[in-house]
Protein backbone atom coordinates (compact mmCIF):
# COMPACT_ATOMS: atom_id res chain seq x y z
CA UNK A 1 0.00 0.00 0.00
CA UNK A 2 1.75 3.59 -0.70
CA UNK A 3 2.53 5.72 2.07
CA UNK A 4 -0.13 7.73 1.29
CA UNK A 5 -2.93 5.74 1.92
CA UNK A 6 -1.67 4.72 5.08
CA UNK A 7 -1.79 7.96 7.06
CA UNK A 8 -4.69 9.73 8.03
CA UNK A 9 -4.54 13.53 7.18
CA UNK A 10 -6.64 14.73 10.60
CA UNK A 11 -4.15 12.22 12.54
CA UNK A 12 -1.03 13.38 10.96
CA UNK A 13 -2.32 16.88 11.84
CA UNK A 14 -2.57 16.05 15.74
CA UNK A 15 0.88 14.93 15.43
CA UNK A 16 1.85 17.82 14.48
CA UNK A 17 -0.13 20.29 16.42
CA UNK A 18 1.68 22.05 19.48
CA UNK A 19 -0.30 20.37 22.17
CA UNK A 20 -1.17 22.77 25.77
CA UNK A 21 2.05 21.88 28.47
CA UNK A 22 3.38 22.30 31.77
CA UNK A 23 6.79 23.22 32.36
CA UNK A 24 7.94 20.43 34.18
CA UNK A 25 8.89 20.78 37.79
CA UNK A 26 9.76 18.79 40.59
CA UNK A 27 6.65 16.92 41.80
CA UNK A 28 4.94 17.52 44.66
CA UNK A 29 5.50 16.44 48.03
CA UNK A 30 3.92 13.52 49.47
CA UNK A 31 4.01 14.57 52.98
CA UNK A 32 2.42 17.77 52.25
CA UNK A 33 -1.20 18.58 53.61
CA UNK A 34 -3.95 17.32 50.67
CA UNK A 35 -4.90 20.03 48.56
CA UNK A 36 -8.19 21.68 49.54
CA UNK A 37 -11.12 20.53 47.20
CA UNK A 38 -10.24 22.39 43.69
CA UNK A 39 -12.41 25.00 42.79
CA UNK A 40 -15.27 25.51 39.79
CA UNK A 41 -13.21 26.15 36.35
CA UNK A 42 -14.72 27.00 33.17
CA UNK A 43 -14.60 23.83 31.07
CA UNK A 44 -11.68 24.18 28.46
CA UNK A 45 -12.62 25.28 25.53
CA UNK A 46 -12.66 22.99 22.38
CA UNK A 47 -9.93 21.59 20.52
CA UNK A 48 -9.90 23.56 17.15
CA UNK A 49 -7.53 22.53 14.28
CA UNK A 50 -6.54 24.18 11.70
CA UNK A 51 -7.33 22.75 8.50
CA UNK A 52 -4.56 20.27 7.50
CA UNK A 53 -1.78 20.80 5.29
CA UNK A 54 -1.59 18.71 2.11
CA UNK A 55 -0.51 15.18 2.98
CA UNK A 56 2.62 14.81 0.99
CA UNK A 57 4.17 17.70 3.24
CA UNK A 58 2.93 16.49 6.48
CA UNK A 59 4.41 12.79 5.72
CA UNK A 60 7.33 14.32 4.91
CA UNK A 61 7.73 16.46 8.13
CA UNK A 62 6.96 13.22 10.15
CA UNK A 63 9.26 11.34 8.77
CA UNK A 64 12.09 13.72 8.99
CA UNK A 65 14.28 12.17 11.39
CA UNK A 66 14.88 9.51 8.96
CA UNK A 67 15.82 11.52 6.11
CA UNK A 68 19.49 12.81 5.24
CA UNK A 69 19.68 16.91 5.44
CA UNK A 70 17.59 18.68 2.64
CA UNK A 71 16.55 15.36 1.52
CA UNK A 72 12.63 15.23 0.61
CA UNK A 73 10.32 12.47 0.09
CA UNK A 74 9.21 11.67 -2.91
CA UNK A 75 6.58 8.95 -2.28
CA UNK A 76 5.88 7.94 -6.09
CA UNK A 77 9.35 7.05 -6.22
CA UNK A 78 10.04 3.67 -7.84
CA UNK A 79 12.12 2.47 -5.19
CA UNK A 80 9.86 3.47 -2.19
CA UNK A 81 8.89 -0.01 -2.23
CA UNK A 82 11.59 -2.13 -3.31
CA UNK A 83 13.25 -4.70 -1.71
CA UNK A 84 15.82 -3.30 1.20
CA UNK A 85 18.05 -6.57 1.63
CA UNK A 86 18.83 -5.41 -2.40
CA UNK A 87 19.71 -2.14 -0.71
CA UNK A 88 22.11 -3.94 1.67
CA UNK A 89 23.51 -6.26 -0.85
CA UNK A 90 24.59 -3.09 -2.46
CA UNK A 91 26.13 -1.11 0.41
CA UNK A 92 29.19 -4.34 1.16
CA UNK A 93 32.57 -3.14 1.19
CA UNK A 94 34.34 -4.96 3.60
CA UNK A 95 36.90 -8.23 2.48
CA UNK A 96 35.51 -11.36 2.42
CA UNK A 97 36.34 -13.87 4.63
CA UNK A 98 36.58 -17.56 3.68
CA UNK A 99 37.94 -19.83 6.43
CA UNK A 100 36.68 -22.82 8.50
CA UNK A 101 35.22 -20.33 10.90
CA UNK A 102 32.72 -18.93 8.39
CA UNK A 103 31.64 -22.04 7.18
CA UNK A 104 31.21 -23.44 10.71
CA UNK A 105 29.00 -20.33 11.13
CA UNK A 106 27.29 -20.97 7.88
CA UNK A 107 26.56 -24.65 8.71
CA UNK A 108 25.70 -23.21 12.12
CA UNK A 109 22.55 -21.05 10.75
CA UNK A 110 21.70 -23.54 7.62
CA UNK A 111 20.53 -26.05 10.19
CA UNK A 112 18.42 -23.75 11.87
CA UNK A 113 15.94 -21.90 9.46
CA UNK A 114 13.07 -20.84 11.73
CA UNK A 115 16.05 -19.31 14.09
CA UNK A 116 16.64 -17.63 10.88
CA UNK A 117 13.34 -16.56 10.08
CA UNK A 118 12.44 -15.24 13.66
CA UNK A 119 15.91 -12.85 13.39
CA UNK A 120 15.58 -11.78 10.26
CA UNK A 121 11.67 -10.74 10.83
CA UNK A 122 12.56 -8.75 14.06
CA UNK A 123 15.67 -7.23 11.99
CA UNK A 124 13.05 -6.31 9.54
CA UNK A 125 11.74 -3.55 12.00
CA UNK A 126 14.79 -1.54 12.19
CA UNK A 127 17.17 -2.24 9.43
CA UNK A 128 15.82 0.85 7.31
CA UNK A 129 16.51 3.19 10.36
CA UNK A 130 20.54 1.45 10.47
CA UNK A 131 21.52 1.23 6.73
CA UNK A 132 19.71 4.80 6.95
CA UNK A 133 22.39 5.70 9.87
CA UNK A 134 25.53 3.44 8.16
CA UNK A 135 25.01 5.63 4.75
CA UNK A 136 24.71 8.83 6.22
CA UNK A 137 28.37 8.37 7.66
CA UNK A 138 29.81 6.15 4.33
CA UNK A 139 30.30 3.25 6.43
CA UNK A 140 29.60 -0.20 4.54
CA UNK A 141 26.70 -2.10 4.60
CA UNK A 142 27.64 -5.11 6.86
CA UNK A 143 27.74 -3.15 9.92
CA UNK A 144 23.80 -2.89 9.67
CA UNK A 145 24.01 -6.59 9.80
CA UNK A 146 26.47 -6.56 13.30
CA UNK A 147 23.26 -7.12 15.63
CA UNK A 148 22.22 -10.20 13.38
CA UNK A 149 25.46 -11.23 15.24
CA UNK A 150 25.11 -9.21 18.96
CA UNK A 151 21.57 -9.72 19.59
CA UNK A 152 20.04 -11.18 16.84
CA UNK A 153 17.71 -8.21 16.86
CA UNK A 154 16.41 -8.79 20.54
CA UNK A 155 16.07 -4.73 21.79
CA UNK A 156 15.87 -6.29 25.62
CA UNK A 157 18.93 -8.64 25.06
CA UNK A 158 21.08 -9.00 28.53
CA UNK A 159 24.42 -11.09 28.05
CA UNK A 160 25.51 -12.91 30.81
CA UNK A 161 28.41 -9.86 31.33
CA UNK A 162 25.21 -7.16 31.27
CA UNK A 163 25.67 -6.08 27.88
CA UNK A 164 22.40 -5.01 26.89
CA UNK A 165 20.37 -3.81 23.95
CA UNK A 166 20.22 -4.80 20.56
CA UNK A 167 23.66 -3.60 19.79
CA UNK A 168 24.71 -5.48 23.59
CA UNK A 169 26.53 -2.40 25.46
CA UNK A 170 28.57 -2.64 28.62
CA UNK A 171 26.98 -0.38 30.91
CA UNK A 172 30.39 1.86 31.15
CA UNK A 173 30.73 1.88 27.35
CA UNK A 174 26.78 3.12 26.74
CA UNK A 175 27.59 5.74 29.23
CA UNK A 176 30.98 7.02 27.53
CA UNK A 177 28.56 7.26 24.79
CA UNK A 178 25.67 9.00 26.27
CA UNK A 179 23.69 6.13 26.61
CA UNK A 180 21.39 6.92 30.08
CA UNK A 181 21.32 4.18 33.23
CA UNK A 182 18.76 4.58 36.01
CA UNK A 183 15.61 3.72 37.53
CA UNK A 184 13.33 5.00 34.33
CA UNK A 185 15.14 4.51 31.34
CA UNK A 186 17.97 2.49 30.21
CA UNK A 187 19.02 4.30 26.87
CA UNK A 188 21.38 0.64 25.32
CA UNK A 189 18.17 -0.41 24.88
CA UNK A 190 16.68 2.67 22.93
CA UNK A 191 16.64 1.68 19.37
CA UNK A 192 17.60 5.48 18.19
CA UNK A 193 20.09 6.18 20.29
CA UNK A 194 21.72 2.89 20.77
CA UNK A 195 22.17 2.86 16.91
CA UNK A 196 23.92 6.71 16.94
CA UNK A 197 25.89 5.01 19.98
CA UNK A 198 26.99 2.12 18.16
CA UNK A 199 28.05 3.49 14.94
CA UNK A 200 29.87 6.02 16.43
CA UNK A 201 31.92 3.35 18.55
CA UNK A 202 32.48 1.62 15.56
CA UNK A 203 33.77 5.05 13.77
CA UNK A 204 35.90 5.82 16.59
CA UNK A 205 37.72 1.81 16.47
CA UNK A 206 37.79 2.27 12.86
CA UNK A 207 39.77 5.64 13.27
CA UNK A 208 41.69 3.80 15.78
CA UNK A 209 42.78 0.96 13.60
CA UNK A 210 42.45 1.71 9.85
CA UNK A 211 40.69 -1.54 9.15
CA UNK A 212 37.22 -2.73 9.90
CA UNK A 213 37.76 -6.04 10.80
CA UNK A 214 39.92 -5.14 13.50
CA UNK A 215 37.59 -2.34 14.53
CA UNK A 216 34.78 -5.15 14.56
CA UNK A 217 37.11 -7.46 16.89
CA UNK A 218 37.62 -4.37 19.50
CA UNK A 219 33.93 -4.41 19.41
CA UNK A 220 33.71 -7.73 20.83
CA UNK A 221 37.09 -7.79 22.69
CA UNK A 222 37.59 -4.50 23.90
CA UNK A 223 40.10 -1.65 21.78
CA UNK A 224 42.78 -2.23 24.65
CA UNK A 225 42.93 -6.00 24.08
CA UNK A 226 42.82 -5.96 20.35
CA UNK A 227 45.73 -2.62 20.69
CA UNK A 228 47.87 -4.96 22.98
CA UNK A 229 47.39 -7.88 20.18
CA UNK A 230 48.98 -5.62 17.43
CA UNK A 231 51.44 -4.40 19.19
CA UNK A 232 52.71 -8.07 19.96
CA UNK A 233 52.72 -8.82 16.59
CA UNK A 234 54.77 -6.07 15.63
CA UNK A 235 57.03 -6.57 17.99
CA UNK A 236 57.59 -10.15 16.54
CA UNK A 237 57.57 -8.92 12.85
CA UNK A 238 53.95 -10.64 12.37
CA UNK A 239 51.18 -9.73 10.32
CA UNK A 240 48.50 -7.90 12.34
CA UNK A 241 45.54 -8.06 10.55
CA UNK A 242 42.47 -9.97 11.76
CA UNK A 243 43.39 -13.66 11.02
CA UNK A 244 46.95 -13.78 12.36
CA UNK A 245 46.65 -11.80 15.73
CA UNK A 246 46.36 -14.38 18.40
CA UNK A 247 42.74 -14.21 20.12
CA UNK A 248 39.98 -15.29 22.20
CA UNK A 249 37.99 -18.45 20.42
CA UNK A 250 34.59 -15.61 20.63
CA UNK A 251 36.54 -12.84 18.98
CA UNK A 252 38.17 -15.22 16.62
CA UNK A 253 34.60 -16.47 15.44
CA UNK A 254 33.36 -12.73 15.86
CA UNK A 255 33.44 -11.71 12.30
CA UNK A 256 33.03 -14.78 10.86
CA UNK A 257 30.21 -14.66 11.97
CA UNK A 258 29.00 -11.77 10.30
CA UNK A 259 30.56 -12.71 6.93
CA UNK A 260 28.16 -15.62 7.29
CA UNK A 261 25.15 -13.19 7.97
CA UNK A 262 26.42 -11.29 5.06
CA UNK A 263 26.87 -14.11 2.77
CA UNK A 264 23.18 -15.86 3.88
CA UNK A 265 22.19 -11.96 2.96
CA UNK A 266 23.48 -11.83 -0.41
CA UNK A 267 22.68 -15.37 -1.25
CA UNK A 268 19.93 -16.85 1.16
CA UNK A 269 18.75 -19.59 -1.96
CA UNK A 270 22.67 -21.44 -2.05
CA UNK A 271 21.69 -21.92 2.01
CA UNK A 272 17.93 -23.11 1.57
CA UNK A 273 17.08 -20.18 3.68
CA UNK A 274 14.31 -17.17 2.77
CA UNK A 275 14.48 -13.66 3.94
CA UNK A 276 11.03 -11.82 4.59
CA UNK A 277 10.17 -9.09 1.96
CA UNK A 278 11.37 -5.64 3.49
CA UNK A 279 10.21 -2.47 1.64
CA UNK A 280 12.90 0.20 1.48
CA UNK A 281 11.24 3.00 3.42
CA UNK A 282 10.71 3.38 7.20
CA UNK A 283 8.79 0.76 9.05
CA UNK A 284 7.92 3.14 12.06
CA UNK A 285 7.37 6.83 12.49
CA UNK A 286 8.86 9.29 15.52
CA UNK A 287 5.93 10.31 18.01
CA UNK A 288 5.89 13.53 19.83
CA UNK A 289 5.13 12.93 23.75
CA UNK A 290 4.63 16.19 25.13
CA UNK A 291 3.32 15.16 29.23
CA UNK A 292 3.84 11.99 31.12
CA UNK A 293 2.44 8.94 29.94
CA UNK A 294 1.94 5.66 31.33
CA UNK A 295 3.33 2.39 28.79
CA UNK A 296 -0.10 0.84 29.58
CA UNK A 297 -1.98 3.82 28.45
CA UNK A 298 0.32 4.50 25.17
CA UNK A 299 0.33 1.04 23.04
CA UNK A 300 -3.96 0.88 23.90
CA UNK A 301 -3.99 4.35 22.50
CA UNK A 302 -1.93 2.92 19.55
CA UNK A 303 -3.77 -0.19 19.37
CA UNK A 304 -1.37 -2.45 19.81
CA UNK A 305 0.08 -4.89 22.65
CA UNK A 306 1.94 -3.84 25.42
CA UNK A 307 4.66 -6.51 23.95
CA UNK A 308 4.49 -4.91 20.21
CA UNK A 309 4.84 -1.43 21.94
CA UNK A 310 7.66 -2.78 24.26
CA UNK A 311 9.38 -4.21 21.06
CA UNK A 312 10.07 -0.24 19.82
CA UNK A 313 10.00 1.17 22.64
CA UNK A 314 12.42 -1.19 25.22
CA UNK A 315 14.43 1.63 26.94
CA UNK A 316 11.52 1.94 29.93
CA UNK A 317 12.66 0.48 33.27
CA UNK A 318 9.58 1.76 34.35
CA UNK A 319 5.68 1.55 34.04
CA UNK A 320 5.38 5.27 32.27
CA UNK A 321 7.13 7.23 30.47
CA UNK A 322 8.51 10.32 31.66
CA UNK A 323 8.37 13.24 28.34
CA UNK A 324 10.78 15.24 29.92
CA UNK A 325 13.72 12.11 29.12
CA UNK A 326 11.99 10.69 26.52
CA UNK A 327 10.56 12.93 24.40
CA UNK A 328 9.51 10.64 21.50
CA UNK A 329 8.16 7.11 21.23
CA UNK A 330 8.35 4.74 17.88
CA UNK A 331 4.92 3.34 16.64
CA UNK A 332 4.61 1.50 13.65
CA UNK A 333 3.13 3.70 10.46
CA UNK A 334 -1.06 2.45 10.96
CA UNK A 335 -0.93 2.89 14.80
CA UNK A 336 1.07 6.54 14.78
CA UNK A 337 -2.05 7.61 12.93
CA UNK A 338 -4.52 5.65 15.29
CA UNK A 339 -2.42 6.71 18.27
CA UNK A 340 -2.55 10.31 17.53
CA UNK A 341 -6.52 10.17 17.21
CA UNK A 342 -7.13 8.35 20.22
CA UNK A 343 -4.74 10.74 22.15
CA UNK A 344 -6.96 13.99 21.07
CA UNK A 345 -9.88 11.90 22.32
CA UNK A 346 -9.06 11.21 25.80
CA UNK A 347 -9.89 13.17 28.38
CA UNK A 348 -8.83 11.27 31.56
CA UNK A 349 -5.09 11.50 33.72
CA UNK A 350 -2.56 10.13 30.92
CA UNK A 351 -0.17 9.05 33.90
CA UNK A 352 -1.07 7.10 37.12
CA UNK A 353 2.64 7.62 38.54
CA UNK A 354 4.99 9.99 39.30
CA UNK A 355 8.69 10.32 41.32
CA UNK A 356 9.26 11.07 44.63
CA UNK A 357 12.62 11.53 46.24
CA UNK A 358 12.47 10.34 49.95
CA UNK A 359 13.64 12.84 52.57
CA UNK A 360 15.19 10.73 55.14
CA UNK A 361 16.14 7.26 55.07
CA UNK A 362 13.05 4.94 56.08
CA UNK A 363 11.48 1.60 55.51
CA UNK A 364 9.40 0.47 52.43
CA UNK A 365 6.67 0.32 55.17
CA UNK A 366 6.84 3.88 56.07
CA UNK A 367 7.65 5.04 52.26
CA UNK A 368 4.46 3.48 51.47
CA UNK A 369 2.73 5.23 53.71
CA UNK A 370 3.81 8.24 52.98
CA UNK A 371 2.81 7.94 48.94
CA UNK A 372 -0.59 6.44 50.21
CA UNK A 373 0.45 3.03 48.75
CA UNK A 374 0.81 -0.33 49.91
CA UNK A 375 4.12 -1.59 50.74
CA UNK A 376 3.71 -4.20 48.68
CA UNK A 377 2.86 -2.56 45.28
CA UNK A 378 5.93 0.31 46.24
CA UNK A 379 8.19 -3.02 46.63
CA UNK A 380 7.53 -4.26 43.66
CA UNK A 381 7.25 -1.43 41.19
CA UNK A 382 10.65 -0.12 42.84
CA UNK A 383 12.35 -3.67 43.30
CA UNK A 384 12.99 -3.06 46.90
CA UNK A 385 14.60 -6.35 48.16
CA UNK A 386 13.57 -7.79 51.58
CA UNK A 387 14.77 -6.07 54.55
CA UNK A 388 16.34 -3.10 52.98
CA UNK A 389 15.99 0.37 53.57
CA UNK A 390 15.80 3.51 51.09
CA UNK A 391 18.30 5.66 51.62
CA UNK A 392 17.40 9.41 51.97
CA UNK A 393 17.92 10.97 48.45
CA UNK A 394 16.15 8.32 46.86
CA UNK A 395 13.95 8.59 43.92
CA UNK A 396 11.00 6.42 43.99
CA UNK A 397 8.11 5.48 41.53
CA UNK A 398 5.04 6.17 43.30
CA UNK A 399 0.96 6.62 42.58
CA UNK A 400 0.16 10.50 41.13
CA UNK A 401 -2.33 11.58 43.32
CA UNK A 402 -5.00 13.46 42.17
CA UNK A 403 -3.27 16.70 43.61
CA UNK A 404 0.14 15.95 41.18
CA UNK A 405 -0.29 18.11 38.13
CA UNK A 406 3.22 18.94 37.19
CA UNK A 407 4.87 16.53 35.11
CA UNK A 408 9.04 15.06 36.22
CA UNK A 409 11.38 17.11 36.18
CA UNK A 410 14.06 16.73 33.36
CA UNK A 411 17.06 16.66 36.01
CA UNK A 412 15.31 13.93 37.71
CA UNK A 413 14.39 12.30 35.07
CA UNK A 414 18.24 12.26 34.44
CA UNK A 415 19.30 11.34 37.68
CA UNK A 416 16.80 9.61 39.32
CA UNK A 417 18.59 7.09 41.57
CA UNK A 418 17.51 4.29 44.40
CA UNK A 419 20.26 3.60 47.32
CA UNK A 420 19.37 0.62 49.71
CA UNK A 421 20.88 -0.03 52.71
CA UNK A 422 20.24 -3.00 55.09
CA UNK A 423 17.41 -2.74 57.12
CA UNK A 424 19.78 -4.11 60.10
CA UNK A 425 19.02 -3.30 64.26
CA UNK A 426 20.89 -0.50 65.41
CA UNK A 427 24.24 -0.96 67.02
CA UNK A 428 25.03 -0.63 70.82
CA UNK A 429 28.43 0.59 71.94
CA UNK A 430 29.14 -2.34 74.64
CA UNK A 431 31.82 -2.21 77.33
CA UNK A 432 33.55 -5.86 77.90
CA UNK A 433 35.67 -6.26 81.12
CA UNK A 434 38.17 -9.34 79.32
CA UNK A 435 38.62 -12.16 81.46
CA UNK A 436 42.07 -14.25 81.89
CA UNK A 437 41.36 -16.37 79.09
CA UNK A 438 39.91 -13.43 76.61
CA UNK A 439 41.68 -12.58 73.36
CA UNK A 440 40.13 -10.39 70.65
CA UNK A 441 39.17 -13.26 68.73
CA UNK A 442 36.73 -14.67 71.76
CA UNK A 443 35.48 -11.45 72.38
CA UNK A 444 34.54 -11.37 68.73
CA UNK A 445 33.02 -14.59 68.37
CA UNK A 446 30.90 -13.77 72.12
CA UNK A 447 28.98 -10.48 70.21
CA UNK A 448 29.22 -12.05 66.66
CA UNK A 449 31.45 -9.39 65.29
CA UNK A 450 34.97 -10.09 63.30
CA UNK A 451 38.18 -10.35 65.02
CA UNK A 452 39.54 -7.08 62.71
CA UNK A 453 36.68 -5.15 63.74
CA UNK A 454 37.44 -5.18 67.82
CA UNK A 455 40.69 -4.51 66.87
CA UNK A 456 40.51 -1.59 64.93
CA UNK A 457 38.01 -0.24 67.94
CA UNK A 458 40.56 -0.63 69.98
CA UNK A 459 43.73 0.31 68.80
CA UNK A 460 44.93 -3.94 69.26
CA UNK A 461 46.33 -6.68 67.48
CA UNK A 462 44.20 -9.01 65.93
CA UNK A 463 46.00 -12.04 67.55
CA UNK A 464 46.64 -10.17 70.80
CA UNK A 465 45.41 -11.22 74.46
CA UNK A 466 43.98 -8.94 76.79
CA UNK A 467 44.92 -8.06 80.25
CA UNK A 468 42.34 -9.51 83.43
CA UNK A 469 40.15 -6.77 83.67
CA UNK A 470 40.78 -4.99 80.15
CA UNK A 471 37.84 -2.94 79.11
CA UNK A 472 37.01 -3.60 75.38
CA UNK A 473 34.55 -1.59 73.43
CA UNK A 474 32.30 -3.10 70.52
CA UNK A 475 29.67 -1.77 68.48
CA UNK A 476 26.95 -5.00 68.02
CA UNK A 477 23.46 -5.38 67.77
CA UNK A 478 23.96 -9.05 69.19
CA UNK A 479 23.19 -9.26 72.61
CA UNK A 480 24.82 -12.10 74.23
CA UNK A 481 23.13 -15.00 76.35
CA UNK A 482 24.80 -15.38 80.28
CA UNK A 483 27.01 -18.28 80.34
CA UNK A 484 24.40 -21.08 82.16
CA UNK A 485 25.59 -20.91 85.87
CA UNK A 486 25.72 -25.15 86.71
CA UNK A 487 26.51 -25.46 90.22
CA UNK A 488 29.70 -26.92 91.38
CA UNK A 489 29.75 -30.91 92.18
CA UNK A 490 33.17 -32.16 93.07
CA UNK A 491 34.21 -35.53 91.68
CA UNK A 492 33.71 -37.15 94.98
CA UNK A 493 30.02 -36.44 95.50
CA UNK A 494 29.31 -37.69 92.17
CA UNK A 495 30.71 -41.17 92.99
CA UNK A 496 29.71 -41.48 96.20
CA UNK A 497 25.90 -40.62 94.16
CA UNK A 498 26.16 -43.09 91.76
CA UNK A 499 28.13 -45.93 94.10
CA UNK A 500 24.36 -45.35 96.10
CA UNK A 501 22.36 -46.05 93.31
CA UNK A 502 24.41 -49.16 91.76
CA UNK A 503 24.12 -52.55 93.28
CA UNK A 504 26.96 -54.33 94.12
CA UNK A 505 28.66 -56.49 91.29
CA UNK A 506 29.00 -60.08 91.30
CA UNK A 507 32.47 -61.66 92.34
CA UNK A 508 33.69 -58.21 93.56
CA UNK A 509 33.04 -57.54 96.66
CA UNK A 510 32.46 -53.81 97.82
CA UNK A 511 33.16 -52.81 94.12
CA UNK A 512 30.75 -49.83 92.10
CA UNK A 513 30.41 -50.04 88.28
CA UNK A 514 30.45 -46.30 86.83
CA UNK A 515 28.82 -46.04 83.60
CA UNK A 516 29.35 -42.30 82.48
CA UNK A 517 31.36 -40.57 85.62
CA UNK A 518 31.41 -36.80 84.45
CA UNK A 519 35.02 -35.91 85.37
Amino acid sequence: MNLIHRLSPLALALLLAACATTAPVEPARLDAPPAPPPTTEPSPAPLTLAAPPPVRAIAAELLEDNLRPGEKIDLDAPDVNADLWARVRKGFQLQDLDDDWVRKAEAWYSARPDYVERMTTRGSRYLFHIMDEVEKRGMPAELALLPFVESAFVTHAVSTAKATGMWQFMPATGRDFDLKQNIFRDDRRDVLASTRAALDYLGRLYKQFGDWHLALAAYNWGQGNVQKAVARNQKLGLPTDYASLKMPDETRYYVPKLQAVKNIVFAPDRYALTLPVVANHPYFLSVKIERDIDVALAAQLAGITLETFQQFNPQMNKPVILAAATPQVLLPYDQASAFAENLARHSGPLASWTAWVVPKTMSPAEAARRAGTSETLLRDINKIPPKMLVKAGSTLLVPRGEHVVADVSERLADTAALNLAPDAPPLRRVTHKAGKADTVATIAARYKVRSAQVAQWNKLGSNGRLKPGQAVVIYTAFTPTKAPVVAKTTRAKVVKVAAKAQPKAKGGKGRTVMAAATP
